[in-house]
């Protein structure tokens, strides 16, 4: 193993140790998903059937995916919270005076957001399908890839986050009103259809719109690859945006207030 894929490795096997001792946060925001599922099928049953009369739904095919729009955000803010509790445990420092680059260093704190997210998609997606019926009527491939713009793009929002919030607190705020904003105007909680007019005209500029779109594409409408090209690039379009955020903003010498 090359110095630079070693050292990344160090940074990675550090805060997999640290959610093994308390993965709590990572089994409640797995399973509550699971409750919103079964709490609001009926309910979006009776939604899609008045919308579609004539077509047969049981409503797992909106609750799905729209749970792990909603629930995947709450997630946002696990990168920033990483490297502020590194500051609050005065070790950020002696990080940066080690022998790791600005980039590996980010990238290593990057590495388990993106297992943690890639996990909760696909016990939440798993789940849709094994405890609540959902039936792809279109292509699996099509279905994973706009799960894999989502998590990218959630993992992007949160290296801005990081750099704009100065202390924990702030991303901790921003992380949580932003996941419940977000994903009702996009048509995670609510579907779109169903959202008032306003609503309905501004939900295009969020990406948990594009998200749903996305997914139910392939739910809903029976999609492919060609049905979710459009959404995916959206959802990569505000990834590339938000990182461009995160270059311009983020200095690893910049103080932040995390719990000690």
């Amino acid at each position: 193993m090359s110095g630079a894929r070693q050292r990344i490795a160090s940074v990675i096997a550090h805060d997999l140790r640290i959610l093994k001792r308390d993965p709590a946060f990572l089994i409640i925001f797995t399973l509550m998903p699971l409750a919103f599922m079964a709490f609001t099928k009926g309910a979006f049953a009776a939604g899609l059937s008045a919308e579609f009369p004539g077509r047969a739904f049981n409503g797992s095919e909106q609750v799905v995916p729209g749970a792990a729009v909603l629930f995947s955000g709450f997630l946002v803010g696990n990168l920033g919270f990483a490297v502020f509790r590194e500051h609050g445990w005065a070790t950020w420092d002696r990080l940066r005076a080690s022998k790791l680059s600005t980039t590996e260093l980010m990238l290593g704190k990057a590495i388990t957001p993106i297992l943690i997210l890639g996990l909760q998609l696909t016990v939440m997606l798993c789940a849709g399908a094994l405890l609540f019926d959902m039936n792809l009527r279109g292509s699996l491939v099509a279905f994973i890839s706009v799960a894999a713009a989502l998590a990218l793009m959630e993992v992007a929002l949160g290296f801005a986050l990081l750099a704009i919030c100065r202390s924990v607190l702030q991303l901790n705020a921003i992380t949580n009103l932003g996941a419940m904003l977000l994903s009702g105007l996009g048509g995670a909680i609510t579907p779109v259809f169903l959202l008032p007019s306003w609503a309905q005209r501004i939900a295009p500029a969020t990406p948990a719109y594009w998200a749903m779109k996305g997914f139910t594409a392939v739910t809903l409408e029976g999609g492919g690859m060609s049905e979710v090209g459009k959404p995916v690039a959206v959802l990569l379009a505000f990834s590339a945006g938000f990182v461009l955020v995160a270059a311009v903003r983020f200095r690893t010498e910049d103080a932040k207030v995390g719990w000690a």
